[in-house]
């Protein structure tokens, strides 16, 4: 892995600690996450009135014209949903903020297995037998040509609302209305909302029409805790008005009032009060409310967290605990099919893409899969559960690399695909593995060089293990929540000492105890690290008590009431070899 340190204009570095009242290395930090001397005070303390119009967003005004309408006349309005968090949040946000300004709303999620993605022209049908009149689309759509002339065939107005980008050649579905920040002529601020997010502006929308100001003053922020989530678990980028959304959201989740969100925390283990992180939704909330369409059916998750009954919803939240157990169950034994086959074929390593196939595989699953072949080889992959003559798969790809372009480049083999720069869902025939495997391997080649599948590691500044304080940690805090686009800061140390052999923690991580003697000045403080997925690596590279390590790694803090404290997590290590890593020239950054 290579080791990177920016080298910032000092100069800027300094206006900006001078206008945000800020350390210096709190003011590099925010630089090189695209923070200027203008803006440092509103990203530092981000508030409801940060948020962007609704009218912002091309299409809005059509679609709040015409729910409006629905719902003065009364008129059936159905929510058609996706089966992830983001689809099924978006369906609870619209449904609930459409009966709070007076409407009714019925929704469908399809079922993973027996529908699969996007909207079906035989449920848009059926809709206009029931006598709907509207139909609104969340987080999906943008893809739906044939949907869009069924309905307008039946004599229904759909809404498409969608985040993910549009089809390059056709363009957007010819709906009465398409709200979408990524299609072509809309110039909302945020391009990177979630599915949800676009169905929290409707609902900001509404509640400007609906509501006081009394009430949009309590609206808005209650809904933002269920956007947060979302937003998290979608691993859209944390920046712009998606960080205004995720930190204050996070702040609600503190106080929750919707039973179904009590019994998920309790679930979860995050029900103790404490200021939940990013980390919390993405790791403990997120994957509970995802097995439910990734394992059974997504529908639990709306009448979760629109039900009023406590004992349901303590149920339903126990049942999607159980179901992201046999999701991880399942995950492993993917994982570890794949792992074998790559031990087998020492060839596929060198593949600049790597396409995954397997029989009986749960196509549930197989985005999470993608992500861990990602993080083991360095290379963009696609994993495909093969289902008799059809296959279904999802990929993930590294930051050289547009997943989605690749996917375009081949479109005639597939069924159906779509997705972003770096995550995309698709279905194919079986038959055309084979043909998807070597195309998307020529590709990559065109686009990859070698050096791109080099893993990279960002250091965001130089430390010495003495600057590890608890005032550090919670300048830190500050900057949350990390996560995609906002990530947590990566620091490192040279020369750190390695005090007791390292310790193995469930046969796939390991634990060391390290401190740092400073040429005169005290050692300081021994600190544990934790590596996730590193016990593999002692098997090339040992390490043994009285080693001198060079080490990158986060700062986080252990709540545990005994063994609590200050915490480091590995993102890498090597033994110190003078001059082998660059460094920054100043050398360690003043705090």
């Amino acid at each position: 892995m290579r080791w990177s340190f920016p080298n910032p204009d000092p100069a800027q570095i300094e206006a900006l600690r001078a206008e945000a009242k800020v350390s210096p290395l709190i003011a590099r930090l925010l630089f090189l996450r695209g923070i200027t001397a203008a803006n440092a005070l509103r990203y530092l303390s981000p508030s409801l009135n940060d948020l962007h119009s609704p009218y912002l967003m091309h299409g809005m005004s059509t679609a709040i014209e015409r729910i409006s309408a629905a719902i003065a006349n009364r008129e059936g309005i159905l929510i058609y949903g996706d089966y992830d968090v983001d689809g099924t949040s978006a369906v609870v946000i619209l449904k609930t903020a459409i009966e709070l300004c007076g409407g009714a709303a019925d929704f469908h999620v399809p079922h993973r297995i027996k529908e699969g993605y996007g909207i079906k022209d035989d449920v848009i049908a059926r809709a206009a037998a029931a006598g709907i009149k509207v139909v609104i689309s969340v987080d999906t759509g943008i893809r739906a040509f044939h949907a869009a002339e069924t309905a307008r065939r039946v004599g229904l107005d759909l809404i498409v609302t969608d985040h993910h980008l549009p089809e390059a050649h056709e363009g957007v579905p010819d709906a009465l209305a398409v709200l979408n920040p990524n299609q072509q002529g809309c110039d909302y601020p945020c391009k990177e909302l979630c599915g949800a997010g676009v169905a929290f502006k409707i609902a900001q929308a509404l509640f400007a029409k609906f509501k006081d100001a009394a009430d949009q003053a309590r609206l808005v922020p209650s809904f933002l805790k269920m956007v947060a989530i979302a937003t998290i678990a979608d691993a859209v980028p944390l920046v712009g008005e998606n960080r205004i959304i995720a930190r204050l959201g996070l702040e609600g989740l503190r106080r929750p009032a919707n039973s179904g969100l009590k019994a998920l925390l309790e679930v979860s283990g995050l029900n103790d009060g404490r200021a939940l992180a990013a980390g919390d939704v993405g790791f403990r909330l997120g994957p509970r409310i995802n097995a439910a369409g990734r394992m059974d059916v997504a529908r639990d998750v709306i009448e979760l967290f629109t039900s009023r009954d406590q004992a349901r919803c303590k149920e339903i939240a126990e049942k999607l605990n159980q179901l992201n157990l046999e999701r991880q169950e399942e995950e492993a034994r993917i994982v570890a099919a794949i792992e074998e086959q790559l031990a087998a074929e020492p060839d596929l390593t060198g593949k600049f893409c790597m396409v995954f196939d397997g029989d009986g595989w749960h196509r549930g699953v197989v985005g999470i899969v993608a992500s861990r072949v990602v993080e083991k080889t360095g290379r963009p992959a696609l994993v495909i559960a093969r289902e008799g003559e059809e296959a279904h798969g999802s990929g993930r790809s590294i930051s050289a690399f547009h997943l989605l372009d690749a996917l375009e480049s081949c479109h005639e083999l597939f069924t159906r695909f779509g997705g972003h720069e770096h995550a995309v869902g698709f279905a194919l025939p079986s038959r055309d593995v084979p043909a998807l495997k070597q195309r998307l391997n020529i590709y990559a080649q065109t686009k990859l060089t070698p050096e791109d599948l080099i893993p990279q590691l960002s250091v965001d500044a130089e430390i010495h293990l003495t600057a590890i304080t608890p005032e550090l940690f919670h300048q830190l805090s500050r900057l949350e929540p990390f996560g995609q686009g906002n990530p947590v800061p990566v620091f490192s140390s040279r020369c750190v000492n390695l005090l007791l052999p390292p310790k193995i923690l469930k046969e796939k991580h390991i634990k060391i105890r390290v401190n740092q003697k400073l040429k005169d000045s005290k050692p300081s403080f021994n600190y544990e690290a934790v590596g996730w997925r590193m016990a593999e690596r002692l098997q090339s590279e040992p390490l043994e008590a009285g080693d001198m390590l060079d080490v990158a790694f986060t700062i986080g803090m252990n709540d545990h009431p005994d063994f609590g404290g200050l915490e480091l997590t590995l993102e890498d290590f090597r033994k110190n070899i003078p001059a082998s890593i660059p460094v920054c020239s100043q050398g360690p950054v003043a705090l």
